[in-house]
């Protein structure tokens, strides 16, 4: 009898349920969200919150200590430095297991895990419907709109054309300033932004629209692992392209 024998076998060896659970659990920090079986989802979140957990405190032991479980120093760089700090006020329960339904070919149960602090989107507030009276309203008259006298254009005085050119030359003056005061608006912005401003995922999205030349001046600096590896990998897809 398999009395109080914890968790799932999976069908696999316990190093490679060991090798399994590390893998899930990469694809999950990177991607925020995936998709494998219930019984994989199940055993990845008793084996990923715990590093979660060690991650709310950037120590160099506590890095060791989920690098032994994960191998990959860029997902480690990456649990430490933004899912740890958002994290931080959520005592547990850091992921999510939502059933999707069942697999064609083989009928395995499927369903989606994701990270509670990065897929956490607030309900859609609905409109709630006007009752309908089986009343029927009264009718309103309604009173035929009289005509607007009409004013006299003859009263009216004609501006002179010197006044009309004065007008206009100054309605121009006014918007060179304005577009020139916005142009120097918008430089001194795009001077003063770098990726240390932005989260790492905010900086992946941004560097997908830049240059080369444009990303490695946006990064500067910057000297986080994760941030350095998308600038890595925007340089090389330009170089084969």
């Amino acid at each position: 009898m398999r009395h109080l024998v914890e968790g799932r076998k999976l069908g696999r060896t316990a190093s490679h349920r060991r090798a399994t659970m590390a893998s899930l659990s990469i694809a999950l920090i990177h991607e925020r969200r995936i998709v494998t079986t219930v019984a994989k989802a199940k055993e990845l979140r008793r084996f990923v919150e715990p590093l979660i957990t060690r991650a709310k405190e950037d120590t160099n032991h506590n890095r060791r200590q989920v690098f032994a479980k994960l191998q990959d120093k860029y997902a480690v760089a990456e649990l430490f430095e933004e899912i740890g700090p958002l994290s931080k006020d959520r005592p547990g329960g850091y992921t999510r297991v939502i059933r999707t339904g069942y697999r064609h070919g083989d009928s395995a149960e499927m369903a989606m895990i994701e990270l509670v602090d990065f897929n956490d989107q607030p309900p859609e507030k609905r409109e709630k419907a006007k009752k309908k009276t089986r009343r029927a309203g009264r009718s309103k008259k309604t009173t035929p709109a009289q005509p607007e006298p009409k004013k006299d254009e003859s009263k009216s005085a004609e501006p002179k054309d010197e006044d009309v050119k004065a007008a206009e030359a100054a309605d121009t003056e006014e918007q060179t300033a304005e577009e020139e005061n916005i142009e120097e608006a918008d430089s001194s912005e795009k001077k003063q932004e770098t990726a240390g401003d932005y989260t790492v995922d905010e900086v992946k999205k941004k560097l997908e629209s830049m240059s080369v030349e444009e990303a490695r001046a946006f990064v500067g600096d910057d000297e986080r692992v994760t941030v350095q590896r998308a600038l890595d990998k925007k340089v090389e897809e330009a170089s084969e392209e």
